[in-house]
C-alpha cells in the first residue's frame, strides 16, 4: 500500500486546518425510490394473481417474483418462438434480470417460487431421459466390440486380397440421448456450448449471485474468452466454441436466459469499477424495497406454475425445407408495428442528455419490449387462458411497453443512480472511491495513475476527475516547492477529511 495514509507532506499541513463547505452530493448519491409494481395493469388476472400469492407466500417482494416468471418462461420459449415486427427484425424471448437487495431481502425465495417448479420438471425430464441413455450405453458397448470385430475383418481381407466387409449397422449405435438441463446455476462456456448444441431450444442461467459472473465478463480487458459468448448468447446468434484438443461446437442460435441477484454494495463496486456499457446494460435491473415481515396470508397454488412450465415444454421448434430446426416467427399486427414505432421514437427522446451505461440501457429497449410482449403472450397461453398468439397485437407488446416505461426504465435509473452524469463525473466517482479505499490524506495525480483504475488509467481521465473534486472542495492544490534540481513543481492535494469521514 501506498505510504500516503501514514505520511502527510508538510507542505500540506496547513492546507488541512480549515475547509469551506464543500459540496458533498459527490459522496453520496441520491438514490431514486422503486418505481410501483403495474402488476394487474401488465399480467393477466390468473398469473397477477399466482405472483402476488407466491410472493406473500416466500417473504418477497412481487417485483422478484415477477423477474423470475418472465426469466424462466422466456428461456422455456426459447428458440421455439421469436418475436418479429417485420421482415429483418426478430428477437428471442429472452429478458435477462438482475435483482437487487440486501441478504434479507427475499431475492433467494423469490426466485425459487418459480425456479424451484422448473427444477421438478427438469428432474422429471432427466429421470425419463436416464432410462434411454441406459438403453444406449448398452448398445454402445455392442457396437464397440463389433467395430473391432470389423475392423479385424477388414484387415485380415486386405492382407490375402479379398474384398473387405461392409461395416455392420450394428457397429452404429445411433445418437446418444440427451440430459435435459433447463437450468444452470454454473457452468464454463465449453460446457453450455455442448448442452446448446444438444439442446437447441436453449436454456437458463440462474444464479444466487451474479456478482462473479458479472465481475468476470464486465470489463473490456480481462474478461477472458467468454465475454463474446455472453454478448452472442443475449442476441441468439450463431456461434462457435473452440475446445482444445476436440472438434469445435457450432450453435446456430446461442439463447440463454439469465436471471440472478446481487447485493447493492456489490454492485455500487461494480458500477465504479467497470467500464462496461453493453454486457452490463442488458440485464434488467429490479430493486425494490424489501416486503415486510409477516406470517403469509395467502398461500399459492403450485401446480399453477408447474402447468404453465409443462404446457412451455412441449412447445417444438419447426423444421424448414432443409429438415433443419428453427424458430416459428411470431409476426406484429399492424396497429402493433405502429405502436412499437411510436415508441421507438420515446426512446430516442429518453435517450437526449443521457450518457454512458444508461444510454446504453436506454438503446435495448425496444428490443426488451418486442421481446416481453411475445413472453406475455406465450404466457397466457400457458395458463390456459387464451390460444397459442398466431400474432403480437397492440394489447400483447402496448402491455410490455407499458412495463418497459413505467417500470423497468425508473428501476434502471434507480440502479445506476451511481454511474450517472458525464464522463469527469464518473471519474470523480472513482477518484473518490479510491481515496477512501487507500485512506489518502493527499495524493499526486501520479499516485493515481499507478494504481490504473477504471476511468482512472490515464492523465485525460485523472486530470477532468481532480478539476471537479477540485470545485467541490473536496480536494484543493498544494504548490510545491522545486526540488534541488529544478524543474517544474510536483503538484500535491490534500484531501478534505470529509471525504474519509473524518469531519
Amino acid at each position: 500500500m501506498n505510504a500516503m495514509p501514514e505520511q502527510l507532506h508538510p507542505a500540506a499541513v496547513p492546507f488541512m486546518e480549515e475547509w469551506p463547505d464543500a459540496d458533498l452530493r459527490l459522496l453520496s448519491s441520491e438514490i431514486p425510490e422503486p418505481p410501483a409494481l403495474p402488476l394487474e395493469q401488465v399480467f393477466s388476472a390468473c398469473w397477477a394473481d399466482w405472483m402476488r400469492k407466491a410472493a406473500d407466500c416466500k417473504g418477497a417482494p412481487p417485483d422478484y417474483v415477477v423477474a423470475s416468471v418472465l426469466s424462466v418462461c422466456g428461456s422455456l420459449i426459447g428458440n421455439t418462438r421469436w418475436a418479429s415486427p417485420w421482415q429483418g427484425w426478430a428477437e428471442p424471448p429472452v429478458p435477462w434480470f438482475m435483482i437487487i437487495g440486501n441478504p434479507s431481502a427475499g431475492k433467494s425465495p423469490g426466485l425459487d417460487a418459480v425456479l424451484m417448479p422448473l427444477k421438478k420438471s427438469e428432474r422429471q425430464m432427466r429421470e425419463a431421459a436416464q432410462g434411454d441413455i441406459n438403453d444406449w450405453r448398452a448398445k454402445a458397448e455392442v457396437a464397440r466390440l463389433a467395430e473391432s470385430t470389423w475392423k479385424e475383418a477388414v484387415k485380415a481381407a486386405i492382407k490375402v486380397g479379398d474384398e473387405p466387409p461392409a461395416r455392420p449397422d450394428s457397429a452404429n449405435p445411433g445418437p446418444e440421448p440427451v440430459m435435459p438441463r433447463l437450468a444452470v446455476s454454473d457452468a464454463t462456456v465449453e460446457k453450455l456450448a455442448v448442452i446448446m448444441s444438444s439442446q437447441p431450444r436453449g436454456t437458463l442461467l440462474a444464479r444466487d449471485e451474479l456478482a462473479g459472473w458479472l465481475q468476470g465478463m464486465s470489463r473490456y480487458s480481462g474478461g477472458g474468452s467468454d465475454r463474446p459468448f455472453w454478448l452472442e448468447a443475449y442476441g441468439g446468434r450463431a456461434y462457435s466454441v473452440e475446445r482444445m484438443g476436440r472438434d469445435p461446437v457450432y450453435i446456430d442460435r446461442l439463447t440463454l436466459g439469465v436471471v440472478g441477484g446481487i447485493q447493492p454494495d456489490r454492485l455500487r463496486s461494480l458500477l465504479i469499477k467497470s467500464d462496461d456499457d453493453g454486457l452490463l446494460a442488458r440485464l434488467m435491473p429490479v430493486w425494490p424495497h424489501p416486503a415486510p415481515v409477516k406470517r403469509p396470508e395467502v398461500f399459492h397454488d403450485e401446480t399453477f406454475i408447474e402447468n404453465a412450465v409443462t404446457r412451455l415444454l412441449t412447445l417444438q421448434m419447426p423444421a424448414d425445407e432443409r429438415g433443419e430446426r428453427r424458430p416459428w416467427f411470431v409476426p406484429f399486427t399492424n396497429d402493433a408495428r405502429d405502436l412499437l414505432d411510436s415508441f421507438r421514437q420515446a426512446v430516442r427522446e429518453w435517450e437526449v442528455g443521457t450518457e454512458g451505461l444508461m444510454l446504453s440501457f436506454i438503446g435495448k429497449l425496444p428490443g426488451v419490449a418486442v421481446r416481453l410482449s411475445l413472453v406475455l403472450a406465450m404466457m397466457e397461453w400457458a395458463s390456459g387462458e387464451a390460444q397459442e398468439p398466431q400474432e403480437i397485437t397492440i394489447n400483447h407488446f402496448g402491455r410490455a411497453a407499458h412495463l418497459v416505461e413505467a417500470y423497468l426504465l425508473p428501476m434502471a435509473k434507480r440502479a445506476y443512480a451511481e454511474n450517472a452524469g458525464n464522463p469527469a463525473q464518473r471519474s470523480a466517482r472513482a477518484l473518490l472511491a479510491l481515496i477512501r479505499e487507500e485512506g489518502w490524506r493527499s495524493f499526486t495525480a501520479r499516485d493515481v495513475r499507478r494504481k490504473q483504475r477504471t476511468h482512472l488509467q490515464d492523465m485525460e481521465m485523472i486530470n477532468p476527475a481532480i478539476r471537479v473534486l477540485e470545485t467541490a472542495d473536496l480536494i484543493r492544490n498544494v504548490e510545491l516547492p522545486p526540488g534541488p534540481k529544478g524543474g517544474a513543481p510536483k503538484r500535491l492535494y490534500a484531501v478534505n477529511p470529509a471525504v474519509r469521514g473524518d469531519a
